[in-house]
């Protein structure tokens, strides 16, 4: 083992140095801490160039592995003693250590609570949120900081594509037009890095495939891949749509609830999927209300679902909610008469409400995301009120509500 990791460590160092297009942020006062620092997401959303970008700023750089390696197949937990061993002999001394993809090995969180009781600071990269947090919870509580990373957002997109956006946020009717085009290469090509690069469905499907091989069937000791291809099949087809785990596993053909439910945690855990419930004062209620399931980039959406026509509404409504969950808010959405797409808690108080509308094609339509923003900024008492759309600005007086009407772009900006 220890010639394999040598080997390992030493290939890995040289494929560390291939060229990010796009910088990945993380907030300083993170990176500064003296926490084990936990980076989670969707496998191939950029985890390990983060973690590269921190490290080629940090003093020290070289106590780093990826365990996302075949080589490592036969890694256990005691090997880690051996790992820090072979650290020493190439690099000297060093108290930073960079684990990538450390889910993978079992037994981890002792390892690193050991370097982090000595004084060692720690970067982690993982993909799969239900096996960190059990890990996380039961070794190192109070320890840890986590950051969610996901697909490109809209401004690193624009960055990607090597565009450049005025520094005072103020732009000229030419790039407001070259922003709105960019905008709707966005919101059908999504924000995984490399298959911007490749634009390969293939590279979709195999990312597809290795999450719910790997991550859910294989670590959930799960044997009725039909089933849950079916699943997933009929949420990318249904975004955004009220659904309950009785009404699934009929569409599935599952007997019981209880089972949908398992494959949904086991999917979400993985960060392919979100699920937001209706917002309720009552637990319970919320509980036992409908879900509405997004999907984390719209390029899955559109590769892994049946789309005979192409929803602009529902793709911009997955996008909106994605930059929700990017900027760390607690989602839900509101139904009484009408219906609001989301409403947004803070601490015990709901204070945002948002309505998604791709177009208004008729005054019926414009109406009716107006009645249901309204109707939700009446139920908690909110002043304001947002409508985003693909391409329309206004500012709309009812009484005492005000409800701003932006195109999605401005907003992402």
């Amino acid at each position: 083992m220890k010639e394999i990791l040598r080997v390992v460590i030493k290939e890995q160092r040289k494929q560390q140095h291939i060229a990010v297009e796009v910088e990945r942020t993380m907030p300083r006062e993170l990176i500064d801490s003296q926490e084990i620092i936990v980076i989670s997401g969707l496998r191939r959303c950029g985890k390990s160039v983060l973690l590269q970008q921190i490290r080629k700023k940090q003093r020290e750089q070289d106590f780093f592995i990826n365990f996302d390696d075949e080589r490592l197949i036969n890694f256990q937990v005691e090997h880690f003693q051996l790992l820090h061993e072979v650290f020493i002999e190439m690099y000297g001394e060093q108290k930073t250590f960079y684990f990538d993809e450390v889910q993978n090995i079992s037994g981890w969180e002792r390892f690193v609570r050991r370097l982090y009781d000595s004084g060692n600071k720690i970067f982690l990269t993982g993909s799969n949120a239900s096996m960190l947090s059990r890990e996380l919870g039961t070794h190192l509580t109070g320890r840890f900081l986590r950051y969610e990373l996901f697909p490109f957002s809209f401004r690193e997109f624009i960055a990607y594509k090597h565009r450049k956006l005025s520094a005072d946020g103020i732009f000229t009717t030419t790039e407001r037009a070259m922003i709105a085009g960019l905008f709707q290469d966005y919101l059908l090509q999504g924000g995984i890095p490399i298959y911007l690069k490749t634009r390969e469905d293939l590279y979709i499907k195999q990312l597809y495939e290795s999450i719910l091989y790997k991550d859910v069937l294989v670590r959930n000791k799960l044997t009725n891949e039909k089933e849950l291809l079916q699943l997933v099949y009929f949420l990318a087809s249904n975004v955004a749509k009220p659904t309950t785990n009785k009404s699934l596993a009929g569409i599935v053909g599952v007997k019981n609830p209880t089972t949908i439910r398992n494959y949904l945690e086991f999917v979400e855990n993985t960060y392919l999927i979100y699920q937001i419930t209706k917002f309720d004062f009552s637990l319970k209620a919320q509980l036992i209300n409908p879900k509405k399931t997004y999907f984390v980039d719209n390029a899955l959406i559109l590769k892994l679902g049946f789309n005979f026509t192409q929803n602009s509404g529902r793709l911009l409504e997955n996008l909106v909610f994605i930059e929700l969950k990017r900027r760390s808010l607690e989602v839900y959405y509101h139904q009484g008469k009408g219906e609001c797409d989301f409403v947004i808690r803070t601490g015990f108080n709901i204070d945002q409400a948002i309505q998604v509308c791709y177009t208004f094609d008729s005054d019926v339509t414009k109406q009716r995301e107006i009645n249901g923003v309204l109707e939700a900024m009446q139920t908690y008492n909110l002043r304001e009120g947002l409508i985003l759309t693909s391409d329309y600005e206004e500012i709309i007086t009812l009484g005492d509500h005000i409800i701003n009407i932006l195109p999605v772009w401005k907003w992402l900006l």
